[in-house]
């Protein structure tokens, strides 16, 4: 079977979760965690099942997406013309109940599909203040990705 790519600079950290009888807490970033790199906003998106919030790059800001609520399909295509990885592409699913947070650097085209049964919320913690000068967008079926948002078995 070959093996997944993994885009050139894309991180995947595990983050701890603290769960008790009255709930939890999700690690997502702190200052003196290594894959920080400085603090420019975070928000939330939420995403419905079967919707696809994609493509978009930035070209300043590096992302930091963490699943707070439910689950996704993260889409990944590296547009970094220096990049070892160039034109490859990757998946990468985020789920609550595995704490992971996801690194993508400035130049990687992104996006995400909404999965299971209910809406899902995705934390962004961005190294910069969104600019609309900064950001280019496609529409999720572009073809120049030849990305495939079906769902992945096996």
């Amino acid at each position: 079977m070959e093996k997944p790519t993994q885009i050139a600079g894309i991180k995947i950290t595990p983050k701890r979760k603290i769960i008790d009888d009255r709930g939890g807490i999700f690690h997502m970033l702190r200052k003196d965690d290594p894959e920080f790199e400085k603090f420019g906003e975070i928000y939330f998106s939420k995403i419905h099942p079967g919707a696809i919030k994609a493509w978009h790059h930035h070209s300043l800001m590096s992302l930091n997406y963490l699943v707070v609520v439910g689950s996704i399909q993260l889409g990944l295509w590296d547009g970094r013309k220096n990049s070892p990885t160039f034109g490859q592409a990757q998946t990468i699913y985020l789920d609550e109940q595995v704490g992971q947070l996801v690194t993508v650097p400035p130049g990687v085209w992104n996006g995400f599909k909404g999965l299971g049964c209910s809406s899902s919320i995705v934390a962004n913690c961005a190294t910069d203040p969104h600019t609309a000068e900064e950001i280019t967008r496609k529409p999720y079926n572009d073809p120049s990705f030849g990305y495939d948002w079906s769902l992945k078995h096996g």
